[in-house]
Protein backbone atom coordinates (compact mmCIF):
# COMPACT_ATOMS: atom_id res chain seq x y z
CA UNK A 1 0.00 0.00 0.00
CA UNK A 2 1.33 3.24 -1.40
CA UNK A 3 2.33 6.19 1.28
CA UNK A 4 -0.65 8.34 -0.20
CA UNK A 5 -3.50 5.79 0.34
CA UNK A 6 -6.01 7.48 2.32
CA UNK A 7 -7.85 3.97 2.56
CA UNK A 8 -8.66 1.97 6.36
CA UNK A 9 -9.96 -1.03 4.41
CA UNK A 10 -7.90 -3.43 2.44
CA UNK A 11 -8.36 -3.34 -1.39
CA UNK A 12 -9.35 -6.44 -1.53
CA UNK A 13 -12.65 -5.24 0.36
CA UNK A 14 -12.53 -1.73 -1.58
CA UNK A 15 -13.10 -3.42 -4.67
CA UNK A 16 -15.84 -5.33 -3.56
CA UNK A 17 -17.45 -2.10 -1.60
CA UNK A 18 -17.42 -0.25 -5.06
CA UNK A 19 -18.70 -3.04 -6.37
CA UNK A 20 -21.65 -2.43 -4.65
CA UNK A 21 -21.43 1.15 -4.98
CA UNK A 22 -21.75 0.82 -8.80
CA UNK A 23 -25.52 -0.85 -8.51
CA UNK A 24 -26.65 2.59 -7.17
CA UNK A 25 -26.17 3.39 -11.13
CA UNK A 26 -29.82 1.97 -10.61
CA UNK A 27 -30.88 5.49 -9.14
CA UNK A 28 -30.60 7.31 -12.16
CA UNK A 29 -31.54 4.78 -14.61
CA UNK A 30 -34.79 4.52 -13.19
CA UNK A 31 -35.04 7.92 -12.48
CA UNK A 32 -34.62 8.92 -16.19
CA UNK A 33 -38.07 6.50 -16.54
CA UNK A 34 -40.23 7.94 -13.76
CA UNK A 35 -41.51 10.75 -12.51
CA UNK A 36 -39.63 13.36 -10.11
CA UNK A 37 -42.91 12.80 -7.37
CA UNK A 38 -42.16 9.33 -7.47
CA UNK A 39 -38.02 9.31 -7.55
CA UNK A 40 -38.82 11.43 -4.38
CA UNK A 41 -41.42 9.25 -2.84
CA UNK A 42 -39.22 5.78 -3.27
CA UNK A 43 -35.85 7.74 -2.42
CA UNK A 44 -37.47 8.59 1.12
CA UNK A 45 -38.42 5.07 1.63
CA UNK A 46 -35.42 3.95 0.80
CA UNK A 47 -33.63 6.65 2.47
CA UNK A 48 -35.49 6.48 5.93
CA UNK A 49 -34.61 2.56 5.52
CA UNK A 50 -30.81 3.00 5.20
CA UNK A 51 -30.89 5.60 8.13
CA UNK A 52 -32.75 3.30 10.50
CA UNK A 53 -31.12 0.10 10.19
CA UNK A 54 -27.36 2.61 10.20
CA UNK A 55 -28.11 3.54 13.26
CA UNK A 56 -30.35 0.56 14.61
CA UNK A 57 -26.76 -1.09 14.78
CA UNK A 58 -25.14 1.35 17.23
CA UNK A 59 -28.00 1.10 19.50
CA UNK A 60 -29.47 -2.59 19.21
CA UNK A 61 -26.68 -5.17 19.85
CA UNK A 62 -28.63 -8.21 18.05
CA UNK A 63 -28.52 -6.07 14.89
CA UNK A 64 -25.05 -4.87 15.37
CA UNK A 65 -24.30 -8.29 15.46
CA UNK A 66 -25.99 -9.34 12.14
CA UNK A 67 -24.49 -6.13 10.43
CA UNK A 68 -21.41 -6.29 11.08
CA UNK A 69 -21.09 -9.94 10.63
CA UNK A 70 -21.80 -9.33 6.81
CA UNK A 71 -20.91 -5.32 5.90
CA UNK A 72 -18.33 -4.85 8.88
CA UNK A 73 -15.62 -6.03 7.06
CA UNK A 74 -16.37 -2.82 4.30
CA UNK A 75 -16.46 -0.43 6.69
CA UNK A 76 -14.32 2.64 7.00
CA UNK A 77 -12.47 3.09 10.25
CA UNK A 78 -14.87 6.37 10.88
CA UNK A 79 -18.03 4.07 9.85
CA UNK A 80 -17.22 2.10 12.67
CA UNK A 81 -17.02 4.81 15.25
CA UNK A 82 -19.67 4.32 18.05
CA UNK A 83 -18.95 7.42 19.66
CA UNK A 84 -19.53 9.74 16.82
CA UNK A 85 -22.36 7.54 15.02
CA UNK A 86 -21.28 8.23 11.89
CA UNK A 87 -23.28 7.14 8.83
CA UNK A 88 -21.96 4.83 6.15
CA UNK A 89 -21.32 5.57 2.62
CA UNK A 90 -24.57 3.63 1.31
CA UNK A 91 -26.34 5.49 3.42
CA UNK A 92 -25.00 8.82 2.45
CA UNK A 93 -26.14 7.75 -1.22
CA UNK A 94 -29.43 7.36 -0.74
CA UNK A 95 -30.02 10.86 1.39
CA UNK A 96 -27.99 12.48 -1.40
CA UNK A 97 -30.03 10.83 -4.43
CA UNK A 98 -33.04 12.12 -2.55
CA UNK A 99 -32.03 15.68 -1.88
CA UNK A 100 -30.73 15.94 -5.67
CA UNK A 101 -33.67 15.12 -6.98
CA UNK A 102 -35.66 17.68 -4.77
CA UNK A 103 -32.93 20.61 -5.71
CA UNK A 104 -31.91 20.15 -9.12
CA UNK A 105 -33.57 19.66 -12.26
CA UNK A 106 -33.98 15.53 -14.04
CA UNK A 107 -31.22 16.54 -16.62
CA UNK A 108 -28.66 18.06 -13.61
CA UNK A 109 -29.35 15.23 -11.45
CA UNK A 110 -28.52 12.38 -14.09
CA UNK A 111 -25.52 14.45 -14.52
CA UNK A 112 -24.23 14.46 -11.27
CA UNK A 113 -25.13 11.84 -9.84
CA UNK A 114 -24.23 9.49 -12.39
CA UNK A 115 -20.44 11.27 -12.31
CA UNK A 116 -20.98 10.10 -8.25
CA UNK A 117 -21.14 6.57 -9.33
CA UNK A 118 -18.65 5.72 -11.72
CA UNK A 119 -16.04 8.67 -11.03
CA UNK A 120 -15.71 7.72 -7.33
CA UNK A 121 -15.63 4.38 -8.08
CA UNK A 122 -12.48 4.62 -10.16
CA UNK A 123 -10.79 7.60 -8.50
CA UNK A 124 -10.58 5.09 -5.49
CA UNK A 125 -9.80 2.39 -7.14
CA UNK A 126 -7.11 3.83 -9.43
CA UNK A 127 -5.77 6.10 -6.62
CA UNK A 128 -5.41 3.47 -3.87
CA UNK A 129 -3.72 0.80 -6.47
CA UNK A 130 -1.17 3.77 -8.39
CA UNK A 131 -1.56 6.94 -6.28
CA UNK A 132 1.85 7.70 -6.02
CA UNK A 133 2.14 11.48 -6.45
CA UNK A 134 0.27 13.65 -3.56
CA UNK A 135 -2.06 16.36 -4.67
CA UNK A 136 -3.84 18.08 -2.06
CA UNK A 137 -5.81 15.47 0.10
CA UNK A 138 -5.34 12.59 -1.77
CA UNK A 139 -3.67 11.53 -5.31
CA UNK A 140 -3.18 13.01 -8.47
CA UNK A 141 -3.55 9.81 -10.37
CA UNK A 142 -7.29 9.62 -8.56
CA UNK A 143 -7.95 12.91 -9.13
CA UNK A 144 -7.57 12.68 -12.73
CA UNK A 145 -8.91 8.77 -12.91
CA UNK A 146 -12.02 11.46 -11.89
CA UNK A 147 -12.45 13.90 -13.97
CA UNK A 148 -11.32 11.85 -17.12
CA UNK A 149 -14.32 9.36 -15.94
CA UNK A 150 -16.60 12.27 -15.30
CA UNK A 151 -15.87 13.53 -18.60
CA UNK A 152 -16.61 10.37 -20.48
CA UNK A 153 -20.07 10.42 -18.68
CA UNK A 154 -20.78 14.16 -19.65
CA UNK A 155 -20.87 12.81 -23.24
CA UNK A 156 -23.63 10.23 -22.78
CA UNK A 157 -25.80 11.66 -19.98
CA UNK A 158 -29.21 13.96 -21.77
CA UNK A 159 -28.39 17.81 -22.75
CA UNK A 160 -31.23 20.52 -22.10
CA UNK A 161 -30.15 21.53 -25.71
CA UNK A 162 -27.15 19.45 -26.87
CA UNK A 163 -25.48 23.01 -26.93
CA UNK A 164 -21.77 22.73 -26.83
CA UNK A 165 -21.35 24.97 -24.03
CA UNK A 166 -23.28 22.87 -22.16
CA UNK A 167 -20.84 20.36 -22.77
CA UNK A 168 -18.07 22.78 -21.41
CA UNK A 169 -20.14 23.51 -18.13
CA UNK A 170 -20.47 20.09 -17.28
CA UNK A 171 -16.91 19.80 -17.40
CA UNK A 172 -15.97 22.82 -15.35
CA UNK A 173 -18.85 21.00 -12.78
CA UNK A 174 -16.62 17.97 -12.94
CA UNK A 175 -13.60 19.54 -12.37
CA UNK A 176 -15.00 20.80 -9.30
CA UNK A 177 -16.56 17.59 -8.42
CA UNK A 178 -13.02 16.18 -8.64
CA UNK A 179 -11.53 18.41 -6.10
CA UNK A 180 -14.45 17.79 -3.48
CA UNK A 181 -14.01 14.32 -3.88
CA UNK A 182 -10.15 14.65 -3.27
CA UNK A 183 -10.52 17.14 -0.06
CA UNK A 184 -13.51 16.08 1.19
CA UNK A 185 -11.82 13.05 3.32
CA UNK A 186 -11.80 13.69 6.87
CA UNK A 187 -14.70 16.36 6.33
CA UNK A 188 -17.99 15.55 4.93
CA UNK A 189 -19.01 12.00 3.20
CA UNK A 190 -17.91 12.42 -0.86
CA UNK A 191 -21.03 10.71 -1.74
CA UNK A 192 -23.08 13.53 -0.56
CA UNK A 193 -20.50 16.39 -1.11
CA UNK A 194 -19.98 15.51 -4.81
CA UNK A 195 -23.34 15.03 -6.30
CA UNK A 196 -24.41 18.53 -4.39
CA UNK A 197 -21.34 20.19 -5.47
CA UNK A 198 -21.30 19.58 -9.17
CA UNK A 199 -25.43 19.87 -9.26
CA UNK A 200 -24.95 23.32 -7.62
CA UNK A 201 -22.22 24.35 -9.86
CA UNK A 202 -23.96 23.44 -13.00
CA UNK A 203 -27.17 24.47 -12.25
CA UNK A 204 -25.39 28.02 -11.48
CA UNK A 205 -23.86 28.01 -14.95
CA UNK A 206 -27.39 27.18 -16.70
CA UNK A 207 -28.82 29.64 -15.05
CA UNK A 208 -26.02 32.44 -15.78
CA UNK A 209 -25.32 31.27 -19.50
CA UNK A 210 -29.11 30.11 -20.79
CA UNK A 211 -31.36 32.96 -19.58
CA UNK A 212 -35.06 31.39 -19.09
CA UNK A 213 -33.81 28.08 -18.65
CA UNK A 214 -36.00 27.87 -15.82
CA UNK A 215 -39.17 28.47 -18.29
CA UNK A 216 -37.81 25.67 -20.75
CA UNK A 217 -37.25 23.29 -18.05
CA UNK A 218 -40.75 23.37 -16.98
CA UNK A 219 -41.90 22.04 -19.96
CA UNK A 220 -40.01 19.13 -19.90
CA UNK A 221 -41.25 16.06 -18.72
CA UNK A 222 -39.47 15.72 -14.81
Amino acid sequence: MNQIDRGTINYRDELLRKMIHLCSLSIPVIYYFIPRFEAIVILSIFAFAAITLDLSRYFSPAIGKVFYKYFGFMLRRHELDAKKKNLNGATYVFLSALLCVILFPKIIFLTAFTILIISDTFAALIGRKYGTHKFLAKSLEGTLAFFVTGIIVIFFTPKLLYAPAEYYMAVFACAIGAIVENVSFGITDDNFSIPISIGLILWGLYLHFFPGVELVLRSVPN
